[in-house]
């Protein structure tokens, strides 16, 4: 009884000290976005730190983890339950995402220049132009930020478009674009002010190079990277699931001997010394988690330029948002009450720790400490579950991505005006059911299995930078759902083995 007393002690002395940590980054980010970014490196520390953990805890939870089952025909069992489960979920996270997409239609706009707006267009108020002999010229002063790539700038009030190449082209303050196109044809114009929009025509370069990927090549790159060539360069890039089929055949031979019982009570206490490094890595939690939150915050230029970015692609930010929540507070809420009959407000509340942490890092990997922490100790799921399905849930089960991935697809081909068949519908779930199971644990690593997805079914991978403004918010929103969902498999697997 005083042990309970004192476990919900430390939960609720660690919960309200990150939560204090959010607000007050999210205020220092909000309203002082310099001194956000100027702490940034705190909340690196707190990743790299997280990080450092992964693949040593990884290596000994796992062997813990499979020497502590006894008998390994359950590790079958175990392991049919766990894949079977993180199908199922993913499969219905992108259902939701489709029919929301679907029914919503966040990328229909009524007129041409609303579908512009829906692109990701800046506006940009009373620009200073000057149009003579099919010249337009613009004054950098009048833009509100510096043109680094190619960008199409339209000029509403006079229906004109016009290419910028470079912010080179800029001479003597003005920049001088000979491509533009009229409707009414040559006309002559003197200095005047008007609105305009500025649309990055830029391929993003995180999946620059990425188009050429398909469904079956990413798979089998994955099947590939279970068994690498050098087992150590695969620690250094933290890749998690070589480790983890390395580790399971690891303690799988350990089993088979008697004196493999030496190696097993050392990587047992291994085990034990590495939970409690990161129990003093959460002392500093709540700084690290304030700090990444203040400069992210800070790098979108506070809550005027948070709100800038929101509002530009409002109708598909809250399209995600709302699938999101809808996975994770009502599908996986219902799955966890229906199948271990526990209250899932208690579950995830004991679990808001890993689930803040995953939000500030954006990173199911790096996230693992932490969210083995509070399984085992504070929801009390077995180490030898937890330790063998949230590692390997962090590496293939993406809930959140795959819904992501589904709602973006059909976006991006509604911005274009494409009609999906329901062939092409089906290829969608396909392809972003299985994408995320190759996405890596990393932040924004949906962006790249994106390609996959739209390659699948003809859409522009050009439209993947339309949604780039506002992923950095949404790829921290889908890693929380994604770590929320290893979690509750992980209970739900406890209840069945313990049923049989």
């Amino acid at each position: 009884m005083n042990e309970n007393i004192s476990s919900e002690k430390e939960k609720k002395s660690l919960l309200i000290p990150i939560l204090m940590g959010i607000f007050c980054g999210v205020l220092l980010g909000g309203f002082l976005p310099t001194w956000g970014r100027e702490i940034y490196f705190l909340g690196e520390l707190f990743i790299n730190s997280l990080l450092m953990l992964v693949i040593p805890l990884v290596m000994t939870s796992m062997i813990s983890s499979i020497t502590g089952l006894g008998d390994l025909r359950l590790l079958k069992g175990i392991g049919l339950k766990t894949i079977s489960l993180y199908m199922v979920t993913t499969g219905i996270a992108v259902i939701l995402g489709l029919i929301l997409v679907s029914f919503i239609q966040p990328g229909i706009a009524d007129n041409e220049n609303d579908r512009v707006l829906l692109r990701g267009g800046q506006l940009l108020e009373n620009i200073d132009y000057t149009i003579q002999e099919n010249q337009l010229t613009l004054t950098k002063d009048s833009l509100r930020k510096p043109f680094d790539d190619r960008y199409l700038v339209l000029l509403l009030d006079q229906n004109i478009r016009g290419v910028i190449e470079k912010e080179e082209n800029f001479n003597n303050n003005n920049l001088t674009i000979k491509q533009w196109e009229n409707q009414e044809g040559e006309i002559t114009i003197p200095v005047a002010k008007g609105k305009g929009l500025k649309i990055d025509l830029t391929i993003a370069k995180k999946v620059m190079g990425k188009g050429k990927k398909s469904i079956s090549e990413t798979l089998k790159n994955v099947i590939i990277s279970l068994l690498p060539r050098n087992l150590f360069q695969a620690m250094a890039n933290n890749d998690v699931l070589p480790i983890i089929i390395f580790s399971l055949i690891f303690g799988a031979i350990l089993t088979t001997f008697k004196e493999g019982v030496i190696v097993i009570n050392f990587f047992n206490t291994l085990n034990i010394t590495i939970l409690k490094i990161v129990d003093l890595i959460l002392l500093f939690a709540p700084i690290g988690i304030g700090a990444l939150i203040a400069g992210r915050l800070g790098e979108a230029g506070g809550f005027s330029g948070f709100a800038e970015e929101f509002l530009s692609l409002g109708k598909y930010t809250g399209t995600v948002m709302l699938g999101l929540f809808l996975h994770g507070f009502g599908i996986l809420f219902l799955l966890f009450y229906f199948i271990t009959k526990r209250s899932p407000f208690v579950f995830f509340r004991r679990m808001l720790p890993a689930l803040t942490t995953a939000f500030s890092t954006a990173s199911s990997s790096a996230t693992i400490p932490v969210t083995l922490e509070c399984a085992i100790k504070n929801n009390k799921i077995e180490a030898k579950i937890a330790d063998f399905v949230i590692p390997l849930g962090a590496t293939i089960n993406m809930d959140g991505t795959a819904l992501y991935e589904a709602v973006a697809a059909v976006f991006i081909a509604q911005i274009y005006g494409i009609e999906l068949t329901i062939g092409q519908i089906i290829v969608i779930f396909l392809t972003a059911t299985l994408a995320a199971i190759g996405a890596a644990g990393i932040p924004e690593a949906g962006l790249v299995t994106m390609v996959i997805v739209l390659k699948a079914v003809d859409i522009p991978i050009e439209g993947i930078s339309l949604i780039l403004v506002i992923d950095w918010f949404l790829d921290r929103c889908r890693t929380t759902v994604n770590v929320w969902g290893d979690v509750v498999v992980a209970a739900m697997v406890q209840k069945m083995e313990n049923k049989q």
